[in-house]
């Protein structure tokens, strides 16, 4: 069971490990310092996320702020090590614009998961991170992240080392597992539960009703998508092509939200809130400008008569609660 509460708006902090494009020191500081002055409490990050950077550039700009004030988490799974490879290229075949000297190792053993939070801690400057998730077990093994890993992770909850732990995914078949064969607090379900599709409402929502486990919502605005209230036909999807079945789904959800004056991101992000089991929405940003802007369509009221129409549109499932 969760242990504490989640602020329902957090920052995702891929994008200060140079996600898709370079940020200097000074604007990885400015798009934190503008999710904080927004209200925003929560952060998550990873090793994986500019191999180290985005935990660096996080921990320095936490490390300034009072450590009761935010929640913090990031991921294990994946440890660092240097890149017998390296010839000075950088890491764009993951989509970060660093220095590829380092390599990403996956250990799901338990001295793996604990050298991957130690080191994390390291990187963060921080001690006290308040949840764990395992990091996309199932590109690895998830067998072993299930007979391995999540014990492992149990261990150190129950040694007070984490508060919560879990798992962050996009595939709902790996967060369905987790949650039914691991003892969990919270799951991040990445991109799988969104106002354009919803595949975790067959199995993992009500896996985690089931079992009192709580979720944070991710990559809310599926690649963008959904980004804007004006849908663009060569959004990128994933790692492909949109879709035209999605794309006529997407043109109608944002009819309706025209037709009752509502911005598409602020629907976007609220929406995954009103399940049961949804904590909190986290949402990413390389811009002081987005972040902003995302912490007033969090806060934007929205009339009831838009879900219901959505529903009744079969845009989304019905029956969640207001």
């Amino acid at each position: 069971m969760p242990s504490r509460e989640l602020p329902a708006l957090g920052y995702g902090a891929a994008n200060v490990g140079n996600l898709f494009r370079a940020l200097t020191d000074e604007e990885a500081w400015e798009v934190l310092d503008a999710a904080w002055e927004s209200g925003i409490r929560y952060f998550d990050t990873a090793p994986h996320y500019g191999l180290g950077l985005s935990e660096r550039r996080l921990g320095a700009f936490l490390q300034t702020k009072p450590r009761d004030e935010f929640v913090l988490s990031t991921k294990v799974g994946r440890i660092l090590r240097p890149n017998p490879e390296h010839t000075g290229g950088l890491d764009t075949a993951h989509d970060f614009h660093v220095r590829d000297d380092l390599t990403r190792v996956w250990d799901f053993s338990d001295a793996g998961i604990r050298t991957s939070l130690d080191e994390s801690r390291d990187r963060l400057g921080i001690e006290r991170i308040d949840v764990v998730y395992l990091h996309d077990p199932e590109r690895h093994d998830l067998d072993l992240a299930v007979d391995s890993a999540f014990p492992a992770l149990e261990r150190l909850r129950a040694q007070h080392e984490v508060s919560e732990i879990g798992i962050g995914s996009m595939v709902a078949e790996a967060l369905t597992r987790a949650v039914r064969e691991a003892d969990l607090d919270t799951i991040m379900v990445a991109g799988r539960y969104t106002l354009l599709e919803q595949p975790a409402a067959v199995d993992v929502l009500p896996a985690c009703d089931e079992t009192g486990t709580g979720i944070v919502a991710a990559s809310v605005f599926n690649s963008g998508l959904l980004a804007q209230s004006e849908p663009r036909r060569d959004g990128r999807y994933e790692y492909g092509t949109l879709p035209d079945e999605l794309w006529e789904r997407l043109v109608r959800i944002a009819d309706v939200c025209r037709a009752h004056d509502v911005p598409l991101p602020a629907a976007a992000i609220q929406f995954p809130l009103r399940a049961a089991a949804v904590r909190s929405v986290v949402v990413g940003g390389s811009r002081p400008d987005q972040l902003r802007q995302n912490a007033e369509y969090a806060a934007l009221g929205i009339p009831i008569d838009l879900w219901a129409e959505l529903a009744d549109e079969r845009l989304i499932p019905g029956g969640q609660d207001a």
